[in-house]
């Protein structure tokens, strides 16, 4: 598995991976209105020149996860970290994570879960995030959102 930048040409791949992925997460919260599974490709391809976009791709060149962030005033805001749901488990969501942040290089980062997610929010806890605020997001969907501190680039 390689970890490299996403182009816009990979944006329909990866718009079609985040509705495959988030799927469970609708489920769980009983809500398939969330954002992720109602964005269109015109958002994403709108919102891709502020980002930092990662894509996870096997050795067959398929992108089988994902991750972007958007830096505010020394902060990498993370979001949406997909994995495709038959390669969940093997790390890939952590090398992602990782990569992001080693990709934005910021004095913090920050991102946000749902809170009834817990294997979501053990693999933010464990790479040393904290949980610093929640909040109800639409009905019966309450986020936790999470910060770790980093080094920021001279």
């Amino acid at each position: 598995m390689k970890i490299l930048p996403a182009t816009l040409d990979d944006l329909p791949e990866i718009l079609a991976l985040q509705k495959e992925a988030f799927e469970s997460e609708a489920r769980l919260v009983g809500n398939y209105q969330i954002p992720p599974l109602t964005q269109t490709l015109a958002e994403l391809e709108s919102e891709f020149p502020s980002l930092v976009m990662l894509k996870a791709v096997d050795v067959n060149g398929n992108i089988v996860g994902s991750v972007r962030a958007k830096i505010e005033d020394g902060t990498a805001c993370v979001g949406r970290l997909m994995v495709a749901p038959g390669q969940q488990g093997r790390g890939i969501g952590r090398t992602l994570l990782a990569a992001i942040e080693e990709a934005c290089a910021q004095e913090r980062y920050e991102l946000f879960t749902s809170a009834k997610s817990k294997r979501n929010v053990a693999l933010y806890e464990k790479a040393g995030y904290r949980c610093f605020k929640e909040k109800e997001f639409m009905p019966n969907v309450l986020l936790v959102w999470l910060e770790k501190k980093g080094q920021a680039r001279c």
